[in-house]
């Protein structure tokens, strides 16, 4: 699989992950948030929370689930980003979240949202 394609998908996973989180209720704050320390993909807040949203966007099968390839390396990154967020949000609420995208072959798909994914 080529980089255009894996970054289509990441685009198409990260744009169907806001429109399902505005739906659940969420407010987007921001999307694809630069920091110091690597990069958000979704800041939402739901209700008193600030809620880091991690997008992981799967085609097909052999990889585990999108939510599954949230490795250990990466959940210290989001730490790290949560620490940043921390700091801009004082007294707040914050957790962070996983939104998995999974498309199949055949063109349909399954959205899972894990509240809490990565613990502090």
């Amino acid at each position: 699989m080529d980089k255009k394609r894996n970054k289509s998908t990441g685009d198409i996973g990260e744009q169907m992950a806001a429109e399902y989180l505005e739906k659940s209720g969420y407010k987007i704050l921001a999307r694809n948030l630069k920091l110091f320390c690597g990069e958000i993909d979704i800041l939402a807040q739901d209700r008193s929370s600030i809620v880091i949203v991690e997008v992981k966007t799967v085609r097909g099968i052999g990889w585990g689930s999108a939510a599954e390839l949230v490795r250990r390396k990466k959940q210290q990154k989001l730490r790290l980003l949560a620490s940043a967020i921390a700091r801009e949000y004082p007294g707040q609420n914050l957790r962070i979240d996983v939104v998995s995208v999974d498309f199949s072959g055949f063109g349909d798909y399954k959205i899972s949202h894990l509240k809490n994914a990565v613990e502090g």
